[in-house]
């Protein structure tokens, strides 16, 4: 009894000089104060990064939202794993704490003539000294806060594609609108043509141009219905469906994007991304495991006991059955494989300066992307106003052709000439707004979306 108190005694000596506790390093927020690229649209809508597709104000598009949110099998996969790692965490909570096992086996005398039964409860306890608690705390807090993490990205990554193919959706057939319209003032142009022709005042060389340009169009005529195929399906597999929803195929009017004001937006959002929170707790999971791999250097400290009734199954059955209580402490020293040991733990060090690299690194291509997506939308947005202004420019020229000719001091060419250039600036301003719309979804999920407070453990410890 005195060599095992003696033990005991040494091993909380060699305690004192081990490393009792590995700190988590200060994580640098290497997010610059201002963005580089500024939206201009002083006045525009306020930008609100949890509900941002409200900003289309487009009621069909809410809905697919929802219904993906609660449908969508990525999502639900991401909260089963959620759940799974809470579940997990909650069980490793008492990993050091007292346990009592009730059990039975059978022995046999060391002169093989006696068999017993023996019945009783055990017993261990291991104290989860020199940080091995705490790195096991970490290790199941960074593991649970990922599955979060993991849930979110989810609903962030559904939510855009949700509304990037419902945007090309209508942009679609928008786009097949305007094509059938060309595709008729293109027919125009041939009657005119081959009426040209018949009294001799066109040639055969006009007839053939504009024979081509009808082919031409009625080919163009054709790439919406695929694109319109192609989003519906898409639509329905984010739906968690193989059918897709016949009531998209009805025409409505693409979605209207107003004006955006980022201006007020702090450049430190950018560290809700989803990369850059798995980083902050990659971290947190290499310091847990570099806890526990120094810990392993150290004697593993604890209780043990035992109260247990042994009863002759064979051989002498004159044995006094009675309860036997025993009790002690529990040491385990590592002796031979301590270098081994020590590598591991020299290896977990550079696991956790390695994942805090891995951060700085996820923080500064974030910031990249965030910085590139809004100068995408500037860029979007001014061309998109173009666009327009283009638009309303040869409309105007349409209309004043349609007057010329209905006055006598035009032909039909020259209207037809006229209303094929507005619909190509229709065509030109609905591929513009659809750009500016994706660049809008783009960079919403640059930014990351909202994520709910991470989990913490009882000392509150935790990365923000």
């Amino acid at each position: 009894m005195q060599s095992c108190a003696g033990a005991l005694a040494c091993a909380l000596a060699l305690a004192g000089c081990g490393p009792l506790h590995t700190t988590v390093p200060d994580l640098v927020h290497d997010t610059p104060t201002d963005w580089q690229a500024r939206n201009a649209a002083a006045g525009g809508l306020a930008p609100d990064l949890e509900r941002w597709w409200r900003a289309f104000n487009d009621p069909v598009l809410d809905e697919l939202i929802e219904r993906a949110l609660k449908d969508n099998l990525n999502v639900r996969i991401a909260g089963e794993r959620l759940q799974a790692a809470r579940a997990v965490r909650h069980a490793q909570r008492s990993a050091f704490w007292p346990n009592l096992n009730f059990r039975t086996y059978v022995e046999t005398a060391p002169n093989a003539r006696t068999g017993y039964l023996e019945v009783g409860l055990d017993s261990i306890w291991e104290f989860g000294l020199f940080g091995r608690d705490t790195g096991n705390n970490r290790i199941n807090l960074a593991d649970e806060n990922l599955a979060i993490i993991d849930e979110v990205a989810a609903r962030v990554s559904v939510t855009a594609e949700v509304a990037r193919n419902y945007i090309e959706l209508r942009a679609a057939q928008a786009r097949a609108q305007v094509l059938d319209d060309t595709v008729a003032t293109r027919r125009r142009q041939v009657e005119l043509a081959q009426k040209r022709l018949a009294l001799r005042l066109g040639t055969q060389l006009e007839l053939d141009r504009a024979q081509a340009d009808l082919q031409q169009a009625l080919g163009d005529a054709a790439e919406p219905g695929l694109t319109v195929t192609q989003t519906m399906q898409a639509l329905a597999v984010l739906l968690g469906t193989t059918t897709p929803d016949p009531s998209l195929r009805n025409v409505a009017p693409s979605p209207q994007l107003p004006a955006i004001d980022f201006r007020q937006t702090p450049a430190d959002l950018v560290r809700t991304r989803a990369d850059i929170r798995r980083a902050e707790q990659n971290v947190l999971h290499a310091a847990g495991e570099l806890g526990i791999a120094r810990a392993d250097l150290w004697p593993k400290l604890g209780l043990a006991g035992t109260f247990i009734s042994s009863t002759a199954l064979t051989g002498d059955f004159t044995f006094q059955n009675d309860f036997v209580p025993i009790a002690g402490p529990s040491i385990t020293i590592p002796l031979v494989d301590w270098g081994a040991r020590r590598s591991i733990a020299n290896a977990r060090e550079r696991a956790l300066h390695a994942s805090t690299l891995a951060y700085r690194e996820a923080v500064i291509e974030g910031v990249a992307e965030a910085q590139t997506a809004l100068a995408q939308f500037d860029a979007k947005s001014a061309l998109a106003q173009n666009a327009q202004k283009t638009l309303e420019l040869n409309q105007r020229s349409a209309k004043s052709a349609q007057t010329m000719q209905r006055i006598g001091l035009g032909d039909g060419l020259d209207t037809a000439s006229a209303e094929l250039a507005a619909s190509q600036a229709r065509l030109a301003r609905n591929l513009a707004e659809r750009d500016r719309s994706l660049a809008y979804i783009a960079l919403y999920k640059a930014f990351g979306g909202t994520i709910p407070p991470l989990a913490k453990d009882a000392k509150n410890e935790g990365l923000p």
